[in-house]
């Protein structure tokens, strides 16, 4: 078992009932998120130890979010308290081909956002944990905050940690001409980074690589890795995403190391709900790779553990590696007793 942590934002997620848009809804069902939380909180059912670094307002709003990390069975001792507002998303669920759509609200003027590196007890935490996690969102929120992942990042690489990166590039949360600023800070922690999750649309739109090949899966084999070699990363992973008009879609899983590809079965089902999926394949993998599955069961696990969220409510992954072998095993579909 491992110690991870990761460095991010905990958000309020605030989800409308029923498939109902906000213009409809009289009521909103409240829980707390964010890609760190998800991560840890998912390799936490797997039995690892995760801790969360972040900064939470000191009111009723972040006392509500921690208590919420505490029974996710996060530890919470890196978790500082200040600030006075806490970052909120509505989420309206889509349905046919009505898609799912998030609004942000005061998130640059939450604790974690406007937080310092001072803040954060750096010592003691590159000291406890073996991997920390961090996500190309959180670096999209401001310069300060980018300075904090570069600065953390490294002193858990000197300590002889590794890092996890997570591209998850967002081009609406960079402004205009904001690849131009979000390439320097991809390409430090690409060289950073032991565990990368991207596809070859990071490779295009974040490091401007170019190839001649049209389908995706040989501008995939031809360009991760090239990114590999160029940044030194053992291990990249990452889903390629299909959605039907019928409310369900495909999810391939790909993992390449030691200079070789592996890919997934492709999955096919139905969406309840898919916020949240992506973190569950990257616990999937980070798992499947401590453990020392062997490339075709870490990369089945990681892509199973994406599609068995996307059937969950709520970003948070729940399902624990004995839930994920049993969906595997396909020895399941009717009621168990």
């Amino acid at each position: 078992m491992i110690k991870v942590a990761a460095f991010g934002e905990v958000m309020m997620r605030l989800q409308t009932p029923d498939l109902q848009l906000l213009k409809q809804a009289n009521n909103l069902e409240m829980s707390f998120s964010g890609t760190g939380v998800n991560v840890v909180s998912a390799l936490t059912n797997f039995g690892h130890h995760g801790f969360l670094v972040s900064k939470l307002p000191l009111n009723a709003v972040g006392e509500a979010a921690k208590s919420y990390l505490q029974k996710l069975g996060i530890q919470t001792q890196y978790v500082v308290r200040g600030g006075d507002y806490l970052g909120i998303y509505f989420l309206e669920k889509g349905f046919g081909a009505r898609p799912s759509r998030v609004t942000y609200t005061n998130r640059l003027d939450s604790s974690f956002n406007k937080g310092r590196m001072e803040d954060y007890d750096v010592e003691n935490i590159i000291k406890e944990i073996d991997l920390i996690h961090f996500c190309g969102i959180t670096l999209a929120m401001n310069e300060q905050v980018r300075e904090q992942v570069i600065l953390l990042a490294t002193a858990v690489k000197q300590a002889g940690g590794k890092v996890i990166f997570d591209c998850n590039y967002r081009a609406s949360l960079w402004g205009e001409n904001g690849y131009k600023k979000a390439k320097n800070y991809y390409e430090k922690m690409l060289s950073l980074a032991d565990l990368v999750m991207m596809n070859e649309r990071d490779a295009f739109s974040i490091l401007g690589m170019e190839t001649i090949h049209s389908e995706r899966k040989d501008q995939l084999c031809e360009l991760i890795p090239k990114v590999a070699a160029l940044y030194d990363i053992e291990l990249i992973a990452g889903t390629h995403r299909e959605i039907h008009g019928d409310n369900s879609h495909s999810l391939t899983g790909f993992m390449y190391l030691e200079q070789s590809m592996t890919f997934s079965k492709t999955l096919t089902f139905a969406v309840h709900d898919r916020i949240g999926s992506g973190d569950a394949f990257t616990s999937g993998i980070i798992h499947g790779y401590y453990k020392g599955f062997s490339p075709d069961k870490t990369v089945a696990f990681a892509t199973t553990a994406g599609m068995i969220a996307h059937s969950i409510v709520g970003d948070t992954p729940m399902s624990s590696e004995y839930d994920i072998f049993q969906i595997m095993s396909e020895s399941v579909g009717d009621v168990e007793r």
